[in-house]
């Protein structure tokens, strides 16, 4: 992908130097959190654990303590007291990286929503490591990159990247477009209201089908960014988006992780579908091709 040279997105919020360090287990938070649940396991048994945990979550939701931080992760850095940001020249390279491919983001549904009469409001990106706070709660990098309807933001810990290259075999800097790609068609939907009513069917019966309609469908609108950014592709780049949407799907990671695979589990969409609906984003190109809802589930 030719992206050096090309617009950087200001809309990037680096909470790098804000986020606990990569030493886990260390300082006096995790051995006091450590020793206070290993005397309530002692005086009360499993039953006392829970509801220390319990507790200790409705404490966090009030802002009162940081269980993170309790349990080794160390403090969160507030505002105005950063650390010194350590970076390699890979993370750096990177950075770089994500603020092109957002700000080009920005250019392509800049244009299609004025096609329709409207502004698009682009979302921030927060880059992170380890763990962080959203408008959505606490997350964790183990979560891999997401989108925040709440605050609008997407969040990703750059160390993904070689995860996703190490662990799930899609290295390229056009797989690593096509995830953040596929967080920004979550911001599109959020701004169309198709996110609120996905959200709305949670707890009923077929919710997951529908996560798995709402996931498609960003990955159909990461392919019309695509198809918009034409210019920029090189030779091989198509082929690593695919790796990466292969590699993501339900079916791979869930028999990767157990064996085997569980198809009524589905929250994202199988390797093929993932596949096919990018495919079908980037030839279109076309906001009205990309209605996953509209379909039987079992054609998708």
């Amino acid at each position: 992908m030719r992206w050096k040279g090309q617009r950087k997105s200001e809309n990037v919020e680096d909470r790098r130097a804000q986020s606990p360090g990569r030493s886990f287990g260390s300082g006096s938070g995790s051995g006091a959190g450590l020793r206070i649940f290993q005397l309530i396991a002692s005086r009360f048994g499993i039953k006392g654990i829970l509801i220390a945990v319990i507790g200790t979550m409705v404490l966090w939701k009030l802002g009162v303590i940081d269980p993170y931080a309790l349990l080794g992760g160390g403090q969160m850095t507030e505002p105005g007291q950063e650390k010194v940001l350590v970076e390699s020249e890979h993370e750096k390279e990177l950075f770089e990286f994500v603020t092109v491919v957002l700000g080009s983001t920005e250019d392509v549904w800049s244009k299609i929503f004025a096609q329709y009469g409207e502004t698009y409001v682009p979302p921030t990106l927060v880059i992170y490591r380890k763990f962080v706070r959203t408008g959505c709660g606490g997350a964790s990098s183990a979560m891999g990159p997401f989108y925040c309807p709440a605050d609008q933001k997407v969040y990703i810990d750059l160390s993904f990247y070689d995860e996703l290259a190490r662990e799930f075999k899609a290295p390229g800097d056009f797989a690593q477009a096509f995830v953040l790609a596929h967080e920004v068609g979550h911001h599109v939907q959020n701004l169309l209201g198709t996110s609120k009513k996905v959200s709305a069917q949670r707890g009923r019966p077929g919710f997951n089908q529908m996560s798995v309609r709402l996931e498609l469908q960003a990955d159909y609108y990461a392919g019309l960014w695509a198809h918009h950014s034409r210019e920029y592709l090189e030779k091989g780049d198509i082929e690593e988006a695919m790796r990466a949407a292969h590699a993501i799907g339900d079916d791979a990671i869930q028999k990767k992780a157990t064996g085997r695979i569980t198809p009524h589990a589905f929250t994202h969409g199988s390797s093929d579908q993932r596949m096919r609906w990018f495919m079908k984003g980037l030839e279109n190109g076309t906001m009205k091709e990309g209605d996953t809802f509209e379909q039987s589930y079992d054609s998708l």
